[in-house]
């Protein structure tokens, strides 16, 4: 039976949790802290690779190709997947970045086919390559799988989060090519990945043009690798900044999606030190969770703070009462303070944060040091995962860590200290599906009125894990955000209008998972995944 569901029906006796509520299992590993942890120091145990395996993976110089193509080979059914090697072919210099585009025939890899004989769920074509966009040094990575001797009707397009790639989706692309009529892809985003690493500058000194500017810079890469494929209508995935990034694609480019599905996205909920300070005062927020949960006792362990109501039958979109907390502001007219406690951010984080110094740049700078730094995040992040696989995203995620900072410097634009939304999702989601398009379907705002139409509406799903340390409850308000928006738009529908009518949106809960619902609970996600594919094609 599936261990996701949605938020309807179920009891409104949920103990109230915010997003600084620590997982029960991680007070109790803190509790029990072993005499070897202690006698390492503090950070002796945060950093679990040693000095000599950190410096002789540093003086290995994996290239981002290479480390690819092994977390690739883990993919069912694929022992030997295509790599292209126009981009991330060398280790990083100092001269030059390596991530620069070589178009280079020898460097493309030929499509690999695995036939029904070891494919049960074959014949698939599985492909790797680079995709050129306008301008200098502008491409963007992609995987794909495409299902063979069928007809090809949909297309579902994955992004991945912050700093990540393509390859950390590997536990689904099997999984989710299974759909038949379905072709899958996954990108990595601009400057980020294997894509293409070009100078990443603002030039507005206008604060919201700024974000916008931002946002543009990886939405605008996406819609044109839309038209280069020749894709008119697409289901799209997007996993935190991804889902970020997915959202903010719906409203620059409607009249594209069939679907929008955000795997724990980043920045929906309004925090007012984030709206409204040039440069924020700090706020709290469980990022740093991100680098300090095990996910080996967060996929173990069910989150006790999450009753049982809301994982089989949900609470009547009320999450953990975070429906009946926001009718309290709405009656109090306080929206000046976050639903969230808050306490002070470390200044030097701040500071960095400010500077727009990237994480990733502390790696770079390190040297030597920069894998067992970056294994303080790796071996928590992927305890859950057999040893081989947990090593081999390591190696990956170090690869591409250390290239030259591109798209890692739009965060501070667009996030403020402590993850919260600059411009937050919550006051725009509403209108994803509610866009003015022309009549054939297309996003312009240079025709008359007349030839215009309203878009007709479009799913949304909403993802999040168990033991997430996103905030959930943000998902929730942002579920009847946008259904009360359906409710107004059919007021003034005609007939046709309202039968013809898709919009909807709902909130999933992925049981035993956390941020990184795809990798951590990888079989029930893409069951769901399946769901709402199989969803979109008999609507379509």
């Amino acid at each position: 039976m599936m261990t996701a569901t949605t938020a309807n029906g179920g009891s409104d006796d949920a103990r109230v949790r915010t997003q600084q509520s620590p997982l029960a299992s991680q007070r109790a590993r803190e509790s029990s802290t072993s005499a070897e942890e202690n006698r390492k120091g503090k950070f002796g145990g945060f950093f679990t690779l040693g000095y000599k395996e950190g410096f002789n993976q540093w003086w290995a110089n994996m290239p981002a190709a290479a480390a690819e193509h092994t977390v690739l080979s883990y993919i069912p059914y694929l022992r030997k997947p295509p790599t292209h090697t126009q981009t991330g072919s060398a280790p990083p210099s100092a001269n030059a970045s390596t991530m620069s585009l070589d178009p280079s025939v020898d460097r493309e890899a030929a499509p690999v086919r695995t036939t029904s004989l070891v494919d049960p769920y074959g014949p698939r074509q599985w492909n790797s390559q680079m995709v050129k966009l306008g301008g200098r040094n502008r491409a963007l990575n992609e995987f794909s799988v495409e299902r063979l001797d069928e007809a090809h009707e949909q297309n579902l397009v994955m992004l991945h989060g912050y700093g990540a790639g393509l390859g950390f989706f590997y536990k689904n692309f099997e999984g989710l090519s299974r759909v038949p009529g379905w072709t899958v892809y996954a990108l990595d985003l601009l400057g980020m990945g294997r894509s293409s690493r070009p100078p990443f500058r603002v030039h507005a000194k206008d604060r919201q043009k700024s974000i916008t500017e931002a946002e543009d810079w990886f939405v605008d890469a996406l819609e044109e690798w839309r038209v280069k494929r020749n894709i008119n209508r697409f289901t799209l995935l997007g996993h935190s900044l991804g889902g970020y990034m997915a959202v903010a694609y719906a409203l620059k480019y409607p009249g594209h999606l069939n679907k929008l599905i955000l795997a724990s996205p980043v920045g929906i909920p309004e925090d007012p030190y984030a709206v409204n300070a040039a440069m924020p005062d700090p706020t709290d927020s469980t990022v740093t969770n991100e680098f300090s949960q095990d996910q080996a006792a967060t996929i173990e362990h069910s989150n006790p703070e999450i009753p049982d109501s809301a994982k089989t039958k949900g609470d009547n979109n009320n999450f953990l009462n975070a429906r009946s907390k926001a009718q309290k502001q709405d009656v109090s007219g306080d929206d000046t303070n976050p639903s969230a406690p808050r306490k002070p951010l470390p200044k030097w984080l701040t500071y960095l944060w400010d500077a727009n110094i990237s994480p990733f740049s502390l790696v770079r700078w390190a040297g030597p040091l920069g894998p067992r730094f970056v294994s303080g995040w790796t071996s928590r992040r992927f305890s859950h995962l057999p040893p081989d696989e947990a090593q081999a995203l390591h190696n990956y995620a170090y690869s591409l860590f250390k290239q030259r900072g591109s798209g890692e410097y739009a965060l501070a634009y667009i996030l403020a200290p402590g993850a919260f939304a600059r411009s937050p999702l919550i006051r725009r989601i509403h209108g994803v599906g509610r866009q003015m398009i022309t009549m054939n379907g297309s996003a312009t705002s240079s025709v008359a009125v007349a030839q215009q139409r309203r878009e007709n509406g479009i799913p949304i799903v909403l993802m999040y894990g168990e033991n997430d340390w996103m905030d959930i409850a943000g998902g929730y308000a942002a579920e009847q955000k946008i259904n009360e928006e359906r409710e107004r738009a059919l007021q003034s529908a005609s007939t046709d209008e309202k039968k013809h009518d898709r919009g909807s949106a709902k909130c999933l809960i992925i049981k035993k998972a956390g941020h990184h619902v795809y990798l951590d609970g990888f079989e029930d996600f893409n069951e769901v995944m399946r769901e709402e594919m199989m969803d979109v094609s008999r609507q379509n």
